[in-house]
């Protein structure tokens, strides 16, 4: 059974018809980009944070909570840098969280209550 067309309200002036605004451009998830290196960054970056066992996650986590930095903070760094991080460099790391938030990046998440594989 068919939906009754509901009637808007006619304002003086308002024949009935599209709006006259220009509409938002449409802009994909996949950027203005070629899409191409849309997937080609997804897959790498899924890759780069399953690599690994239980231990290694394991043993990032204890180092994270030891530093003071989250599990995905610390992993990250390590992925961007290739060597784990130190204490000295953790003030720097929660310096940047704010930074992070912004941009709606990994800021503050936990791996508590999660199941590692």
């Amino acid at each position: 059974m068919r939906a009754a067309r509901q009637s808007r309200t006619a304002r003086p002036g308002d024949n009935g018809g599209p709006p006259l605004d220009d509409p938002k451009p449409h802009v994909p998830e996949t950027g203005k980009g070629e899409i191409g290196h849309y997937f080609d960054w997804r897959f790498a970056s899924r890759r780069a944070w399953r690599k690994g066992g239980p231990e290694i996650a394991l043993r990032r986590f204890e180092r994270a909570e030891t530093i003071g930095l989250t599990y995905e903070e610390y992993t990250l760094e390590v992925l961007e840098r290739g060597r784990h991080v130190g204490e000295a460099e953790a003030p720097a790391i929660k310096a940047k969280r704010a930074e992070r938030r912004a941009a709606g990046g990994i800021v503050g998440q936990s791996l508590k209550g999660k199941r590692l594989r």
